[in-house]
């Protein structure tokens, strides 16, 4: 009889969507353990290693657990790098229990096919992304660290479709990068890069998880 499929899982809570278009959104979220890339501005380094391994349906029924006390239809499958492990029969399970699925990448494996929302948030030094996400990314977060020049504003530009959003977010809402991701939108206006937004993660400025 086949092992059900595990993922390694880090934390299980509810909240609202902090970051992007869905921004304010009742979620609960699914973190997963693992990332290829583990950048230095990171804010969930504890996400890069270790979890704990759960059955696709005991996941399943944790997120019906805080459905109960949080009452959503979203789910979100972030990290580390969620795609690092096979997401598939959660995405699944998740869509029979009536909820829609949002993934959080940085875009170096391939998408979810099943998910309902991929956020493609490239890194440097290249930002590169797989090339499937041209199709199936619905935004793309840059987050405003120091390596981050006009150039790989272009590049990342560039890779999507103009009517997909490009978001600057500046790192965990330090100060130097609100002022480095406002002279960004206006550099980006003056070079006739269109589709490039501002946001906060609104989560850290609430306080919330």
């Amino acid at each position: 009889m086949p092992r059900p499929p595990t993922l390694k899982t880090i934390e299980i809570f509810a909240s609202v969507q902090g970051e992007g278009l869905r921004q304010g959104e009742p979620t609960i979220f699914v973190r997963l353990a693992g990332c290829n890339l583990r950048c230095g501005f990171c804010d969930t380094k504890k996400a890069w290693r270790g979890g704990r391994e759960m059955s696709v349906e005991k996941i399943v029924d944790e997120v019906a657990r805080r459905r109960r006390e949080y009452p959503t239809t979203w789910v979100c499958l972030t990290g580390g790098e969620p795609l690092a492990q096979n997401v598939r029969p959660l995405v699944a399970r998740l869509h029979e229990d009536g909820f829609r699925v949002q993934i959080e990448t940085n875009g170096t494996f391939p998408p979810a096919p099943l998910a309902d929302w991929h956020s493609v948030s490239p890194k440097p030094p290249d930002y590169a992304v797989h090339p499937g996400f041209k199709k199936q990314a619905r935004e793309v977060k840059l987050v405003v660290c120091r390596a981050l020049d006009l150039d790989g504003i272009r590049t990342v530009r560039a890779a999507f479709p103009a009517t997909v959003p490009v978001i600057l977010q500046p790192q965990s809402n330090a100060r130097w990068s609100i002022k480095k991701a406002v002279g960004f939108l206006e550099d980006a206006g003056r070079a006739g890069l269109e589709g490039i937004r501002l946001s906060v993660q609104l989560h850290k400025v609430f306080g919330l998880r």
